[in-house]
């Protein structure tokens, strides 16, 4: 073990085009983040892994002739980023290709030469967009030419749902049928939409959205992260974080096991995200284990708004 409801076409938008957006500084959101991975009951190596990082700038005053107070001596933006990713292939491939699909996403971000740390205008939510996008695609390249050198990894993938915390702007970047969800006042929410046969039987109305948790063809992938998968590209969505909102990262080995009422309940009661990735894994456990099961939990405390004393 490794640690550190429903879907809608249009779900908790984020800022309409063209609204005003007030900044909140980010330091001051305060962001209680956890992560845990098991391998389950039933198959012999972890396929899924996982990454949560803090990321941002700061500048801290060194020395100055300024009068005091002039200038704070430190100013600090932050960031948290958040991944889970879930390897297909068999034997040590899966687990080479998860791992491979996070190594890489971080080794792109390091290289970016400039962090946009606020989504307050539209052009920098469209450049963060574009850059998820890239970042997938590149993912893809350089597992397809690792297969093209290693025979044994042959057909080899992965799912891959990214967040991307700024404040109280959310983005999120999404292939495969790992999912997000946002538990906002007691209400659990499904923000992704799985790439799956059975999902695409759904948008089709062949089937109900009840048949597809038990279909035969809900686990066979329409899009992921590999060597043989077509389109790269994810989907990707911007979410307004309110005060008090948990956010869920998770592989199907949490979602086939534990019903939605249930996760809600256990996001929405314990008292730190750490407790929560672990009641949610041990709540996988207790339905029998099946699979690799991975959560990522967080959970936001933004700075209550001033009364405005003009009015």
């Amino acid at each position: 073990m490794s640690s550190s409801s429903d879907t809608v076409d249009i779900l908790l938008p984020g800022h309409p085009a063209g609204s005003e957006r007030v900044p909140v500084p980010l330091a001051q959101v305060r962001v209680d983040v956890a992560g845990l991975s098991h391998p389950g009951h039933v198959r012999p190596n972890n396929e899924d892994h996982f990454y949560v990082a803090r990321f941002g700038r700061f500048l801290e005053t060194l020395c100055t002739n300024l009068p005091k107070n002039e200038l704070s001596r430190r100013y600090e933006e932050t960031g948290f980023g958040m991944v889970v990713a879930d390897g297909i292939g068999g034997s040590a491939a899966g687990e080479v290709a998860s791992r491979l699909a996070i190594s890489t996403l971080v080794h792109l971000a390091l290289a970016t030469p400039d962090w946009i740390m606020r989504l307050n205008e539209d052009s920098l939510e469209n450049e963060v967009k574009e850059r998820a996008k890239e970042r997938y695609n590149q993912i893809g390249k350089v597992m397809a030419e690792q297969a093209e050198d290693d025979p044994s990894l042959r057909g080899f993938g992965t799912t891959m749902t990214m967040a991307l915390s700024l404040g109280k702007d959310l983005l999120l970047a999404h292939i495969g049928d790992s999912r997000a969800y946002l538990l906002r006042r007691g209400t659990l929410h499904q923000l992704t939409r799985d790439h799956t046969l059975a999902q695409a039987l759904v948008d089709s109305g062949v089937i109900t959205p009840q048949d597809a948790s038990t279909h035969r063809m809900r686990h066979v992938l329409t899009k992921s992260l590999g060597a043989t998968s077509g389109a790269k590209e994810p989907d990707i969505q911007e979410i307004g974080i309110q005060d008090g909102d948990g956010m869920l990262l998770c592989t199907d080995g949490l979602t086939e096991m534990v019903p939605d009422p249930k996760i809600a309940a256990i996001m929405g009661g314990e008292e730190t995200a750490e407790n929560a990735c672990r009641r949610l894994v041990d709540e996988a456990l207790k339905a029998g284990g099946k699979d690799n099961v991975t959560v990522i939990v967080a959970r936001y405390a933004l700075p209550q708004e001033k009364p405005d004393k003009t009015k």
